[in-house]
């Protein structure tokens, strides 16, 4: 007769000794997920546009040669390569790469009066940097079976008026992050997460920080009750990024306290 497994103690640091590669993770959300994985007993290595930004995050860190920064523009290849030489000259190995950086503001006006160029800026920066940011770190990833995350958002599933730039790269994610599953598995598995209302006030860069200014209502239109938190995704992120979520790829997941489920009437 077959012998069921044995219960299987529960691993309470699921990343040590591994090497997250994150970008756009010196502040919001970025920088919730790096915290998550440091707590997760992994390293990592952010790249960010604000360099004052990122070289707070290692001096409140106080964890050594656990976590490196290098300054990163995700639109820019030759910058993209640089900065995954430099994970790599500091770790000596990468084992998981969230694409997290992306220009946040959703509302660029009416479609009639956007501009090719501000278009083409919100494709290199939240779509085309996921896809660079991919090509390079692929290789040392599929020689230690690693896992990428990449972060879009609530609004690739419903929108406001006026957003379509925001919208269409967000969705585009999704699509990149299932194709990305099935051409790099199974060594590489490949995950998204969509955060919805994620309050990141007390997460930007020193002299911006703030406590959150949120009101009852803000919290009471969730369905769990409150506004969401950087450690929110940071949670989930550590999860598919370890070898805890080996049998999940080319998916997504909503974080965003239950408001796209919520049915609402005028």
């Amino acid at each position: 007769m077959t012998k069921t497994p044995d219960i299987a103690p529960f691993d309470a640091q699921p990343l040590k000794g591994k090497t997250v590669l994150i970008t756009g993770g010196a502040q919001g959300i970025g920088r919730g997920m790096a915290q998550a994985v440091l707590g997760a007993g992994g390293n990592v290595f952010i790249g960010d546009l604000n360099v004052d930004a990122g070289k707070a995050c290692l001096d409140e860190w106080k964890v050594g040669k656990r976590a490196g920064f290098a300054m990163l523009d995700v639109s820019r290849e030759s910058i993209v390569k640089r900065w995954t030489a430099a994970a790599l000259k500091h770790f000596g190995h990468v084992d998981g790469l969230v694409n997290n950086a992306g220009i946040a503001n959703p509302h660029t006006g009416p479609l009639t009066e956007l501009s090719l160029e501000q278009w083409n800026r919100y494709l290199a920066t939240n779509l085309t940097g996921a896809f660079l940011c991919a090509k390079h770190v692929l290789p040392e990833l599929r020689r230690h079976g690693g896992a990428i995350v990449n972060i879009a958002s609530t609004r690739a599933l419903q929108s406001e008026p006026d957003s379509e730039a925001y919208a269409a790269t967000k969705g585009g994610l999704l699509a990149f992050t299932h194709a990305l599953a099935i051409s790099a598995g199974p060594d590489v598995r490949a995950n998204a997460i969509l955060p919805g209302w994620i309050a990141t006030d007390a997460w930007r860069a020193p002299p911006e920080r703030s406590a959150p200014r949120l009101s009852r209502r803000d919290h009471a239109q969730h369905p769990a009750g409150r506004v969401g938190t950087p450690e929110d995704i940071g949670t989930l992120a550590v999860y598919l990024l370890s070898a805890q979520s080996s049998f999940v790829t080319g998916q997504h997941f909503v974080v965003d306290g239950g408001m796209t489920v919520k049915m609402q009437y005028a």
